[in-house]
């Protein structure tokens, strides 16, 4: 059950002001009776009616942060067996994750059925980037980490450049950083340290944009608010990234 108002403003695509308007003005009705503001319809079982036309039913939208733990794969379903993200949720809803999470690798993830916002989230550049807390074997010096930085090439493939921090937490066998992406390539983070010979040992993202993992154990989830899908539904999409694909 949800608030009617969301369900006439999914449906026609039109904001929750302008949803609200249409129910103050009586216009709006559930299972032929005129509803107020306020009321909830479940808008996959009851009829719901603007000016007495039906709106078509679709699944509402879903919106959830998981803190993945390692061994799990961030697909739909894995031909091997292997245990994937969705296995770590329940949603009536069928969602998928947005962008990829090494199956070794911790932290947060998206899910979702809006493909709109996924686009937003994977096409936004440096206006969601993703931070990660990396333990790498020994101690990489600054003119290795600069390198890093200012973006290199791996293998023919262009990686952007990136913010990279020492943590204080080192010993010496390895080193905690703290490295903010703002692109999304395949195992893009232990290629990086493999390329300057201080391979990976632990990775875990911590923050995706304006999101964290304060509060969310691993291995949990939560519902995002409407603030934050709001501000995730407003990412502007960085340039040359190509157009959205089909909701």
């Amino acid at each position: 059950m949800e608030r009617v108002q969301k369900i006439v403003a999914r449906c026609l695509g039109m904001s929750r002001r302008k949803a609200e308007e249409l129910v103050r003005a009586g216009r709006v009705a559930v299972n032929g009776r005129v509803v107020a503001l306020g009321a909830q319809a479940d808008g996959a079982a009851d009829r719901v009616t603007v000016d007495g036309k039906l709106l078509k039913a679709e699944p509402a939208r879903v919106y959830l942060l998981l803190n993945k733990p390692r061994n799990y794969l961030c697909t739909v379903s894995d031909p091997g067996g292997r245990p994937t993200v969705l296995d770590l949720v329940k949603s009536k809803i069928p969602v998928y994750p947005v962008g990829r999470l090494d199956f070794d690798s911790t932290g947060l993830v998206i899910l979702t059925n809006d493909g709109a916002v996924a686009y937003r989230i994977q096409r936004a550049g440096t206006h969601c980037p993703k931070v990660y807390l990396v333990k790498v074997a020994g101690t990489p010096d600054e003119a290795k980490l600069d390198r890093l930085r200012r973006g290199i090439t791996i293998d023919g493939e262009r990686f952007a450049p990136c913010e990279i921090a020492k943590t204080r937490e080192k010993a010496h066998s390895y080193s905690w950083l703290k490295v903010t992406l703002f692109e999304g390539r395949n195992r893009q983070l232990r290629r990086m340290f493999e390329f300057i010979h201080h391979p990976v040992f632990q990775l875990k993202r911590v923050a995706i944009g304006s999101l964290t993992d304060a509060g969310l154990p691993v291995g949990f989830y939560r519902p995002l608010t409407d603030a934050e899908v709001s501000r995730l539904r407003s990412l502007p999409v960085a340039a040359g990234k190509g157009r959205p694909r089909p909701k």
